[in-house]
C-alpha cells in the first residue's frame, strides 16, 4: 500500500480508537494493538514527513516547550453563572424566567464539572486554538497543551468556523496516580483534582501536560444558527465527536429539575470526576435575548451549588495571621482532615466575636467546611465531646510579627496592626499586588516575594519595578537562575500595560475589591482624577457607599501612597482605564452614541463600557455627528433633539438585543 494511503488509514483507525476509549469508554482494540498502530504511524510520518498533518494523532505527544502563554481576546465574553443554594432560590429563578417569557419553555440540567473553562476554535474542521477563560474577555492561548488531551478532537467533520466551550478536568483516578508520582519524586502533592488540572494545563511544556491524563467535557456550542436549542446543540456536538456528559437531562418543569438535582446529589461521590453543583439552562435559544443578561452572567442560566461538605476534627491550637490591610485573623490549627477533595489542617475563625459567640476552645472537636467550596472555616464545636480540659479562646493585644499594640475600632469586629512598617503587612501586600487577580505579574509568586523581601530587594510595591537593577544578584540566587529571572523581568515589563482597575485592586485599598476597582476605574478613568477625588464624587457612583468612599479618599490623600503612585507613574505603569474592545465589526463600530434617561438593567457606566468594547464612542451631547441615542425612562431634551435631527433612537430592549447579537 502506498505511504499516504496507509498513513490516512492508520490516522482514521487511531482517531476511531481514541473516540471509543476516551469518549465512549468502550474500546474495541487492546492496548497492544493500539500501540502497534501508533508506532507504525510514527515510523511512516518520520520516513515521509510531507504527509504528516497537524491533525495527526501523533501530535498529541506534545510539541516544543514555550517561553510563555500569549493572551488572546475571546470572540464573545466567557461569562460566569449566578448561583442558587436551595430549593427556594431555585424556584425564585424559575419564577423570574416565567415572568419574562411565560410557561412555554423547558430546561436542560447538567452536572457542574469542577475544572477550568476552555474555549476551542475550529477552522474547516481543524483545531486552531484553545484558550483559558482568563478574565472572561481575555484568556491565555493553550493550544499546544489542549492538543495533548485525548478526548478533544484535533479535527472534526465541519466546514467553516466553529467554537465550542467546556471544562477541562482531571479524573479522580488520574489525580491519585499523579500524586503518587509527585510523592515518589519528593514533590508537593496537589490539593485536589481541580488544582491539579489547572496546574497541569498551564505547564509550559506540552509533553508534561500530555502525561497528566487530562480530560474534557464540552457543553456549549457558540453558533446558535446551527440548532435552535441547547439540548440539540449537545447532540450536535456529540455527533461531531466531542465528549458530552451523559448525565445531562432535558427537564420540562422546575419540579423535574429539582428531582434531577436530588438524583445527582445522591450519586455525585460515586462519579469518576468531581462536581460542585448542577447547571440549569433555559433550553430554547429564542428566549435568551428576552430574558437577558447582567454585566457578568446570563439571566437564562444558573448554577445550583451543593451544600458544603462538613467534617469533624480536633482543634489543636489557635494562631493569628496578619493580612495586607493589617487585619488580624485568628486561625484554627487542627488535625488534618479531607474536605471536598483536599486535606485541610488550618481554617479561618474570622474574628474575636465569632470565637466568643461560638465558644470555641482549644482541644474542642469541631465541625469544619469549605465556605463556597474554597475557604475552610469552623462551623461549630461539639460541646457534648468536651472533657473539661479545653482552653478558652483569648484574643491577643499585640501584633505577633512586629509587637505593636493592636487596635479595634468601636464599630468593627476586627483588630488591626497599624504599624506601616510591619513585615507581615508588607509581605502580604506585595503578594496580593503580584497575584493573578490583581496586577498579574508572571514569575512573582508567594515564595519569590518572601525571598526577595527577606533579602532586602523588596519593601514596597514600587520596588518591584526596580528589580531589573538587581538582575545579576537575582540570577545567582538558589532556585532561580537566568531563565526564571529573565521571564520575571519580562512579566514585570508586560504588567505595566494592565488597565487601571488591575492597579487599583493591586494597591490593596481597604474595602476595594476587584469589582469596586473596575467601577471606579471605568468612571474616573485616571489616577490624576482620583488624586483629587472627594467622598461626594464617589457617592454619586453605583455600588459605592460611605465606608468605601472614605477609604478611597483616605488612601489617595495619604502622602506615602501619593509618593508611591508618583514612583509607579515614573516607572511607566499605565495610569488610565481603557475599555476593552473586540476586533470584529459590530453594530456599534465607529458609531457615536448618546445615553439619556435611566436604564433598568445597566448603570450608565456599564452601558458606556459595553458600547466602547464593541467599538463605539459615547458622547455627552447630541449633534449632527451622533449616530444613535440609547433612551431610557424619563429621557429628556437629548431625546427631543435627536428626534428633531432624525437620529436613530433605540430603547433598552433593542440595546440588549444588539449587544447579545455579538455574543
Amino acid at each position: 500500500m502506498e505511504p499516504l494511503k496507509k498513513i490516512n488509514e492508520l490516522k482514521n483507525l487511531i482517531d476511531k480508537c481514541n473516540y471509543e476509549y476516551y469518549v465512549l469508554d468502550n474500546p474495541s482494540l487492546t492496548d497492544q494493538e493500539y500501540d502497534r498502530m501508533m508506532n507504525e504511524l510514527l515510523t511512516l510520518e518520520k520516513a515521509f514527513p510531507e504527509y504528516a498533518t497537524q491533525d495527526s494523532p501523533t501530535k498529541r505527544v506534545g510539541g516544543q516547550a514555550i517561553e510563555k502563554f500569549i493572551k488572546v481576546a475571546h470572540s464573545s465574553p466567557m461569562m460566569s453563572l449566578s448561583n442558587v443554594y436551595n430549593e427556594e432560590e431555585l424556584r425564585d429563578f424559575d419564577q423570574r424566567i416565567k415572568k419574562e417569557i411565560g410557561t412555554n419553555f423547558s430546561y436542560v440540567a447538567e452536572v457542574k464539572i469542577d475544572g477550568l473553562s476552555v474555549s476551542l476554535k475550529y477552522e474547516n474542521g481543524l483545531l486552531v486554538r484553545g484558550a483559558t477563560r482568563g478574565d472572561g474577555v481575555y484568556g491565555e492561548d493553550i493550544t499546544e497543551n489542549v492538543k495533548t488531551i485525548p478526548s478533544i478532537p484535533l479535527s472534526i467533520k465541519f466546514q467553516g468556523a466553529l467554537e465550542v466551550r467546556g471544562e477541562i478536568f482531571m479524573s479522580k483516578k488520574a489525580f491519585k496516580a499523579l500524586n503518587v508520582e509527585q510523592e515518589t519524586l519528593g514533590l508537593e502533592p496537589f490539593k485536589n483534582p481541580r488544582n491539579a488540572a489547572a496546574g497541569s494545563i498551564r505547564q509550559l511544556d506540552p509533553k508534561i501536560v500530555g502525561k497528566r491524563k487530562l480530560d474534557a467535557f464540552l457543553y456549549y456550542l457558540m453558533d446558535r444558527e446551527i440548532v435552535d436549542n441547547h439540548w440539540d446543540s449537545l447532540q450536535k456536538m456529540k455527533a461531531l465527536t466531542f465528549k458530552i456528559n451523559s448525565e445531562s437531562e432535558r427537564c420540562q418543569t422546575i419540579d423535574a429539575v429539582w428531582k434531577y438535582i436530588a438524583k445527582i446529589d445522591s450519586i455525585r461521590h460515586n462519579l469518576s470526576y468531581d462536581i460542585d453543583g448542577v447547571v440549569i439552562k433555559v433550553n430554547e435559544y429564542r428566549y435568551y435575548n428576552q430574558i437577558g443578561y447582567t454585566a457578568k452572567s446570563p439571566k437564562w442560566a444558573t448554577a445550583y451549588k451543593f451544600a458544603p461538605e462538613e467534617m469533624v476534627t480536633r482543634l489543636t491550637g489557635i494562631t493569628f495571621q496578619i493580612g495586607r490591610t493589617g487585619v488580624v485573623t485568628p486561625v484554627a490549627e487542627m488535625d488534618p482532615v479531607l474536605i471536598s477533595g483536599s486535606v485541610v489542617a488550618r481554617a479561618t475563625l474570622h474574628n474575636e466575636d465569632y470565637c466568643v459567640e461560638k465558644d470555641i476552645r482549644i482541644g474542642d472537636y469541631i465541625v469544619v467546611r469549605k465556605a463556597a467550596e474554597i475557604i475552610p472555616e469552623v462551623v461549630r464545636c461539639l460541646f457534648e465531646r468536651r472533657t473539661g480540659e479545653e482552653r478558652k479562646f483569648q484574643m491577643i493585644d499585640k501584633c505577633p510579627k512586629c509587637g505593636e499594640r493592636l487596635i479595634r475600632k468601636s464599630n468593627e469586629a476586627d483588630y488591626y496592626c497599624l504599624n506601616p512598617n510591619c513585615d507581615a503587612k508588607k509581605i502580604e501586600g506585595l503578594i496580593h499586588f503580584a497575584a493573578r487577580d490583581a496586577y498579574d505579574i508572571d514569575g512573582l509568586g508567594e515564595k519569590a516575594v518572601i525571598d526577595f523581601y527577606n533579602d532586602g530587594f523588596l519593601s514596597d510595591i514600587a520596588d518591584i519595578f526596580t528589580l531589573k537593577e538587581r538582575f545579576q544578584e537575582l540570577i545567582l540566587k538558589e532556585g532561580f537562575g537566568l531563565k526564571s529571572i529573565s521571564n520575571l523581568m519580562d512579566g514585570i515589563e508586560q504588567s505595566k500595560q494592565h488597565n487601571l482597575d488591575k492597579l487599583l485592586f493591586g494597591l490593596g485599598i481597604r474595602h476595594v475589591g476587584a469589582k469596586v476597582a473596575k467601577i471606579i476605574a471605568q468612571k474616573f478613568i485616571s489616577i490624576d482624577r482620583l488624586l483629587t477625588i472627594t467622598e461626594e464624587d464617589l457617592l454619586q457612583t453605583n455600588d459605592i457607599g460611605e465606608v468605601i468612599a472614605k477609604s478611597i479618599v483616605d488612601y489617595f490623600q495619604n502622602p506615602t501612597n501619593r509618593d508611591r503612585l508618583k514612583k509607579l507613574t515614573a516607572y511607566g505603569l499605565k495610569m488610565t482605564y481603557t475599555a476593552d474592545k473586540i476586533t470584529k465589526t459590530t453594530s456599534f463600530t465607529e458609531k457615536t452614541v448618546v445615553l439619556t434617561g435611566s436604564l433598568t438593567n445597566y448603570s450608565r457606566s456599564d452601558a458606556q463600557t459595553i458600547i466602547e468594547r464593541l467599538g463605539g464612542k459615547v458622547s455627552a451631547s447630541v449633534s449632527k455627528k451622533t449616530d444613535m441615542i440609547l433612551a431610557g425612562a424619563e429621557a429628556g431634551s437629548k431625546l427631543d433633539k435627536g428626534l428633531a435631527l432624525g437620529i436613530k433612537i433605540i430603547n433598552e430592549a433593542e440595546f440588549e438585543a444588539m449587544v447579545n447579537q455579538e455574543k
